[in-house]
């Protein structure tokens, strides 16, 4: 029976495969075609037989090849085991039910021109045993599984690599008969031998599998295209092992396509951008989806002259004219990644020119150095990850405190970035190095991506996309958003989660450091300042979490959703992401908040120097890995074995913070002590002046209208935004006091933090004259404006929902799919 879900609100499947085949290495070469709004062309994907046909342990059970199973004995007794009549691999992001892909629907469904395309005849998630059974050889074929969606796929073929010139070096014997088995053996050892090269040798592999994917065709291959599958079968294969290991599809996506939006950028010229999908990048090209599926990755794009293609890369691509009219440009990625973190910005993006990059990396590198010094001796351990040109490996690499980056953003806002992104962009690398050590990436890329991005910033390998909301108003928000996407590197992407439902893993972290990152950045600060700023920002994020926690499901707070089965594996890979389609879930904080405050909890607890030390040490442990809570928890609790005396204990921390809904016991001991902090009282003090000024205003007659002047101190941004919360409180402020308070802070001036509490505080009060502040903020702050149309619509206020009405009306042909549906919902 086939399971036929919603796309827009039902759990997320993963269908590929990955315990049969595993996807090491993708080549794309496509083209950009902004009038059809198409990116069309080929990719060649290079497989490795999977674990179940690689390694099976003496006790008859199949096990999952990660790197971290001894460092931690909390784990259930062998989870990631399963017996061997079963295929398991470490799935992420996934709920893990024993599912496999269903094979039926084969049949041929071409049009007459031998087109598939995505139709009705969706490949649900069934039972294994309706699955292609690949333990009862000779039954079926066997079946390889694709994520894939909104695309159409024309083409699937073997690719002939034995055919290529000097290829005879990967084999072992250069021995050829005329037997097509041993032919087919010997494509797939040639295969094995490229992937499987030693690091050292990156170059010469790059140019090999290039090469590769230029080769001939050995036969075309069945394929059948379901609503978020691709199968691929070769009659009479009937293992994985047998099945070819190099395969090259041809293929379109669609305008409509939800891994890319085509939009314009705020200059109005065209421009296609990956967005950070609930779906990820399916709709991009057929890849395979669970983490585990690490895979490295060469792409050539074409696109027309005058437009400039950003990418995950290791190099800064230059372009190269193919004829009039038509550049190329080539990326390639040398460190295993999930597919999920492939991006690409195509568009006619200007790049914002520093004065002098030199002189900048050697200010940061002097103040930097002396910090990370001690932490080298980690480097002298030999990193436990799957092999590859590793940057903690690299001398020079771990000297590097800034590494080269570069600004690009719409001719409009070019000046906007030179006022504070430029010169704040070293200062952040160079405080993330001084925090953590080495650069997990070589460079990095910045892009100011377009007005209906759904969030402030997104980091993928080498590239950062940062909303445009984060340039006005000083480099507040410009820099601690900056801090949280750098934190990235290290968390979410050299370190990834191995179950995707552990999110924390990735924005607690980076939530955490983007405090610690911002403090080393401002030079300047004292202790004192460092640690008032942090208590403020700690009780902001306090009353958020409080707020979410209030109105939004219990089973979306827990931090940990599967509990003790977080990180097993299913039958064949494939499997769903829990409520990974939901609209709503990508706009929630929780996972980022409640993971800060158990990491800021841990640091109060341990000491920060240790604390740090103790990160440090993970990241040298860890990088390049998958991980599980454990992993981190466990390695942590053995540096300071006397917190097990006082009872902290991973099984404690399990159970305060991240197998249970609401806010955690331990914090809520806690959340009074902030309103202590000096920068606190300060606003508390400033909060009072504005309350009694409005009570006098109100009880006042017209003829005694002339008051004393009040003096208001000047407030830090995360003050302001505090002193709009706690007016937000109150139930009425005279148009005079709204009218003094934006005069007084010049509120439209101020970040977008402070602006949106601002545009909040004028929806609760109906003031009318400040309703171009609310139009203005939907429009071009898209990324934070979402829960603005609510508040316009619960008033029911003729005037507001108007506004709200008007306002989505303008910016929904380009708004994020996910923003629009929860947007329209509120409207309509």
């Amino acid at each position: 029976m086939e399971a036929q879900l919603d796309p827009m609100k039902d759990d997320l499947p993963l269908m590929a495969n990955t315990s049969y085949m595993l996807v090491k290495h993708y080549i794309l070469d496509l083209d950009v075609d902004f009038q059809s709004k198409v990116i069309e062309g080929i990719i060649v994907l290079f497989f490795e037989t999977g674990s179940r046909y690689r390694k099976t342990s003496s006790t008859g059970k199949e096990v999952c090849q990660s790197q971290f199973d001894e460092t931690c004995k909390i784990r259930a007794s062998e989870p990631c085991h399963v017996p061997v009549t079963k295929v398991s691999a470490c799935s992420s992001k996934t709920e893990y039910n024993d599912f496999a892909i269903c094979g039926k629907g084969e049949e041929d469904t071409s049009d007459k021109n031998g087109n598939h395309s995505n139709k009705e005849q969706a490949s649900g998630i069934s039972s294994s045993k309706d699955c292609c059974d690949i333990e009862n050889h000779g039954k079926k074929d066997f079946l390889l599984v694709l994520d894939c969606c909104d695309l159409s796929v024309l083409k699937v073929e073997e690719v002939d690599v034995a055919a290529v010139s000097g290829i005879e070096k990967f084999t072992r014997s250069a021995k050829l008969t005329d037997v097509s088995k041993e032919l087919e053996n010997l494509r797939n050892q040639i295969v094995h031998e490229l992937v499987t090269l030693p690091a050292d040798r990156w170059k010469e592999q790059l140019y090999y599998f290039t090469c590769c994917s230029q080769a001939p065709s050995c036969g075309e291959l069945l394929f059948t295209t379901g609503t978020w599958s691709l199968e691929i079968r070769k009659p009479g294969i009937k293992t994985p092992t047998d099945f070819p290991h190099a395969i090259r599809i041809w293929y379109k996506t669609k305008p409509e396509g939800r891994s890319i939006t085509w939009t314009t950028d705020q200059s109005g010229r065209p421009c296609v951008y990956t967005m950070g999908s609930p779906i990820n990048n399916r709709a991009l090209f057929p890849c395979q989806e669970p983490p585990v599926a690490l895979s490295t990755w060469q792409a050539s794009v074409r696109t027309a002259a005058g437009f400039v293609v950003l990418m995950s890369g290791e190099n800064s691509a230059e372009p190269v004219q193919l004829r009039e009219g038509i550049l190329s440009w080539y990326y390639y990625v040398t460190m295993p990644m999930p597919a999920s973190t492939f991006t690409i910005a195509v568009g006619c993006w200007q790049e914002v020119k520093q004065q002098s990059f030199t002189a900048a990396m050697q200010t940061n590198i002097e103040f930097s150095l002396p910090s990370s010094q001690a932490d080298f001796r980690w480097h002298e351990e030999i990193c436990g990850h799957v092999e590859y040109p590793c940057r903690f490996q690299n001398p020079a690499a771990r000297l590097q405190a800034v590494i080269p980056y570069r600004v690009f953003a719409p001719c409009c806002l070019m000046e906007h970035c030179k006022e504070h992104l430029l010169q704040l962009i070293p200062q952040c690398l160079s405080a993330a190095y001084t925090t953590l050590g080495t650069h997990p990436f070589s460079r990095l890329d910045v892009l100011i991506v377009p007005s209906n991005f759904s969030s402030l910033g997104m980091a993928s390998p080498h590239i950062i996309f940062l909303s445009q909301s984060v340039l006005p108003g000083g480099g507040h928000l410009c820099g601690t958003r900056l801090c949280h996407e750098i934190a990235h590197a290290w968390f979410g992407l050299a370190i990834g989660a191995c179950d995707w439902t552990e999110e924390w893993l990735s924005e607690g972290f980076a939530t955490y450091l983007e405090d610690v990152f911002w403090a080393k950045a401002q030079q300047q600060l004292s202790h004192d300042e460092v640690k008032a700023q942090q208590e403020l920002k700690a009780l902001l994020r306090w009353r958020r979490l409080r707020d979410e926690v209030q109105n939004s499901e219990e089973e979306l707070q827990v931090l940990r959703p599967k509990k003790e089965s977080t990180g097993e594996l299913s039958e064949s890979g494939a499997s769903i992401v829990k409520h990974g389609l939901k609209a709503e879930k990508i706009f929630m904080q929780v996972h980022y908040l409640k993971g800060y405050f158990l990491l800021r909890s841990l640091a109060r607890t341990t000491g920060e120097a240790s604390y740090l030390a103790s990160l440090r040490k993970f990241v040298h442990k860890f990088h390049g890995q998958l991980v599980l809570s454990q992993d981190f928890l466990c390695m942590l609790l053995e540096d300071i074995p006397e917190q097990k005396e006082s009872g902290l204990t991973v099984e404690s921390i399990f159970q305060n913070w991240l197998d249970t809904s609401g806010i955690p016991k331990p914090l809520l001991e806690e959340g009074e002590t902030w309103k202590e902090c000096q920068l606190v009282q300060q606003v508390s003090g400033e909060v009072a002046k504005w309350i009694q000024t409005n009570q006098r205003i109100r009880k006042s007659s017209k003829k005694k209208r002339k008051q004393d002047e009040v003096i208001f101190q000047k407030l830090l941004p995360d003050q302001l935004v505090l002193l709009l919360e706690t007016l937000l409180e109150e139930k009425t402020l005279c148009p005079r006091i709204l009218q003094s308070l934006e005069k007084t802070y010049q509120l439209r001036e101020q970040d977008a933090e402070v602006r949106h509490r601002w545009c909040e505080l004028v929806v609760k009060q109906k003031y009318v004259p400040a309703y171009g502040d609310v139009e203005k903020f939907l429009r071009e702050d898209q990324a934070m404006g979402v829960y603005l149309y609510g508040e316009l619509m619960v008033n029911e206020d003729a005037k507001q929902q108007e506004l709200a009405h008007k306002c989505f009306a303008a910016a929904r042909e380009h708004m994020d799919v996910s923003s629009a549906s929860v947007v329209a919902e509120m409207l309509f």
